[in-house]
This record gives C-alpha cells, sequence and structure tokens, in this order.
C-alpha cells in the first residue's frame, strides 16, 4: 500500500463546479443533471439524479457549464453544507455548481473506493473556521490517501457496496411509508391544488400564531443569560427534525419564554434551495428550554381547527410548494419567504374528524418506521466500523 496526494496527476483531477445560472429557464426536464449543494441531502438518501433539474447542452454551453464525467465524486466545499460531510458518485455526467468540489479518479483510483475514503475521511476537518466553512482546492489536492493496488481497492469497495445496498433498500422502505402516507392524504383530502371536495381555504394567520425566532449577535447588557438548546435551519428537515447535531445559545429568561418550543408546534425554514423554500416538520420532542434562530418560522395551530400532522403534510402537497416557490424572493440561487407572505399561505381545511382519521394513519405508519429506522441504523454502525478498519 502506498501514500499518494489526492491531487496527484496520475490519481485525480480535483476541480470545481460552476455558478449556477440565474434564469430558472435554463433548467427543465431534458439535458443533463445540474447538482446544487442542496441537491446531496436528496442523492445520499437515495434520490434519483433523474429527479434532478436539468440543462441542455446548449444552454450549458451559454453559461460555460463543465460537464463531468459518470463516477466523479463530489462534495461541498464551500457554505454550511460543507460541514455536513455527504459525499455522493455521480450516476450519470452532470454539471456541477460552484460550491461543490469534483473529483474525477484516473486510472489508479477507483472512484467507489475514492467514494468511502471520503466518507471515512470527511474534507469537513479542512475547514480553518466554522462561522465562514471553506475548503480550497489545494487543501484537498493535498489530502493523503492509502491507495492500495487497483484490485484491493476493487475487493474493498465491493464489500461496502454490498452494505451500502442493503442501507439503500431500508431507505426505500422508508420512502414507501412516506409515498403511502401521501397517497392516503389525497384519498381523504382530494390534491390540494385543484380541492375537488371543495373544501374552505382559509390564510394560514387565521389557524395559527406565528413567530421568528432569537437572532444570533444581537446585543445583551445587563442581564443573565441561560445556555439553552436551539434549532437551526440545518435541523428542520422536510417532514423531519434532525436531531444528529444539536446546538446551544444563551438566551436572557425573556427570550427563553418568548422563542420555547412546545409539541406540535411547527418548525419552517424562511429560505433554502428553490424546491426547499418553506420546507417544516412537527416539534414532538421533550426537550426543556429549547428554542430556535430567527430564520426558523413558528407556526403554534389553533387546536380546534388544525391538526399538526395534517398541516405538516400539507406542506409537502405541491398547493404549498408552488406557492412558497411563486411568492419567493430567489438571490444567487438560494430563495426565502418573509412572514407576511406565510401568514397568508393558503390551507386547504377539512373537517377536524377526518384529520383526526388521518393523523392514527400516520401513527401507525411511524410504528413501521421507527422498526426500520432501527435497522437503518444498526447498518450504519456496521458500515462507520469498516470504514473505520479499511481507512483508520
Amino acid at each position: 500500500m502506498t501514500e499518494v496526494r489526492l491531487g496527484d496527476p496520475k490519481v485525480a483531477e480535483v476541480s470545481a463546479g460552476q455558478a449556477a445560472p440565474q434564469n430558472m429557464q435554463s433548467f427543465g426536464k431534458s439535458g443533463h443533471p445540474f447538482i446544487r449543494a442542496g441537491s446531496l441531502e436528496f442523492l445520499c438518501s437515495g434520490g434519483s439524479i433523474c429527479e434532478l433539474e436539468h440543462i441542455e447542452p446548449s444552454v450549458a454551453a451559454e453559461h460555460r457549464l463543465k460537464l463531468f464525467p459518470k463516477h466523479t465524486v463530489v462534495f461541498a466545499k464551500s457554505g454550511m453544507s460543507a460541514k455536513i460531510g455527504r459525499v455522493y458518485r455521480l450516476a450519470e455526467p452532470s454539471y456541477v455548481v460552484s460550491h461543490l468540489a469534483a473529483i474525477t479518479p484516473k486510472e489508479k483510483l477507483d472512484s467507489s473506493y475514492l467514494l468511502y475514503f471520503l466518507q471515512a475521511n470527511p474534507p469537513a476537518k479542512l475547514i480553518p473556521n466554522d462561522a465562514y466553512p471553506s475548503i480550497r482546492l489545494s487543501e484537498i489536492e493535498n489530502i493523503i490517501v492509502q491507495l492500495p493496488l487497483l484490485e484491493e481497492q476493487r475487493r474493498i469497495a465491493a464489500i461496502l457496496d454490498k452494505v451500502d445496498a442493503i442501507r439503500r433498500k431500508r431507505q426505500q422502505s422508508l420512502k414507501l411509508i412516506d409515498d403511502l402516507v401521501k397517497s392516503q392524504f389525497i384519498e381523504m383530502f382530494g390534491d390540494p391544488v385543484t380541492n375537488p371536495m371543495g373544501w374552505e381555504v382559509v390564510d394560514l394567520e387565521r389557524l395559527a400564531s406565528l413567530a421568528s425566532g432569537v437572532t444570533k449577535g444581537r446585543k445583551v447588557t445587563n442581564q443573565k443569560l441561560f445556555k439553552v438548546p436551539y434549532m437551526r435551519v440545518a435541523n428542520v428537515k422536510d417532514g423531519y427534525i434532525d436531531m444528529s447535531d444539536i446546538k446551544y445559545f444563551e438566551a436572557t429568561e425573556a427570550e427563553v419564554s418568548q422563542y420555547r418550543l412546545e409539541n406540535g408546534d411547527i418548525l419552517m425554514t424562511e429560505g433554502g434551495d428553490p424546491d426547499k423554500v418553506g420546507r417544516g416538520a412537527i416539534w414532538i420532542y421533550d426537550m426543556e428550554d429549547c428554542i430556535h434562530q430567527n430564520h426558523i418560522f413558528r407556526v403554534r395551530l389553533d387546536a380546534q381547527h388544525v391538526r399538526p400532522v395534517y398541516f405538516a403534510e400539507y406542506l409537502k402537497q405541491q398547493k404549498a410548494k408552488q406557492y412558497f416557490l411563486r411568492c419567493a424572493k430567489q438571490t444567487t440561487g438560494i430563495a426565502s419567504i418573509n412572514m407576511t407572505q406565510l401568514k397568508k399561505l393558503p390551507v386547504i381545511l377539512p373537517p377536524l374528524l377526518l384529520q383526526n382519521q388521518f393523523a392514527a394513519f400516520v401513527e401507525q405508519a411511524d410504528k413501521s418506521k421507527f422498526t426500520m429506522q432501527r435497522q437503518l441504523s444498526e447498518i450504519e454502525i456496521l458500515s462507520s466500523s469498516l470504514k473505520q478498519k479499511f481507512f483508520a
């Protein structure tokens, strides 16, 4: 086994993508996929690259976009996504946004081996300042890779491929449960876009109290501060809260009282990739005095009119997504909504009895998800153990 620099011309080509076209009409369903930093969450969780937005070669030429070959390995090199450490191997030739590093292996390096090596040795370790996450290409080129013979690389990759295949099957099972819930929603309430059952449509501000969160960096003088957990944009996913990385914040007693989360609250993001803006999830955790930052909206629903489980699923429907996409302000590929726009979100309002029946269905589905998630966790532990063995 030899140790080599990743940027050795005989090992790999290290580069980055290009800026995303600002005109949304540049994107469509034909051509080649365009990979954004935000795409990695979807792709690494088993999503198909075919479902991403695409760019025609003629449009790509106008914007001087480079087409990266199949099996190029990509990860975020700047922005908050760089701290998360997602690594993806292109399933087909693709264009890549400038926030991503792209590593194209040469004949001495197997692309699957490289993928697993970077998962075991996250490039995020190279970030010098967490407040301004960025990794220089020169630092990526200087990563030292343990390089056995190509045959041995492929043997290691094959073992990890088998484990990963099991992991993906567990993820697919979880997705099937989510799809079942979506189908049940449509069956019970109809498609909110067309509202075929003629349910009443009400602005969200009539159904809930809404609030932004605490602002980091605000000035506090002569007040006692309390260290409390707080939810960031990174914690709020589309349909669930990611509790794997909880940060703490020093807040005043008044701030804790004002921004404290309660079970049943819906947390929604104010910004992100255009297809992610307005994503939300239910807060169902017994975490004392947990608050939320200002880039997250807290929606506290009126229990006499709306069940949190119904509203959380409603946010996943095209009716809500189209509304947010239509009214969002977009700059450099990032979309955002404000409180006024959120208050005016049109909400389809079926009878509470029907919402309760849907909530009972989701409760049963969640029990199946819990079993699947436990199995998935066991597979992920095995995968981490093997990577430690091969790449430590």
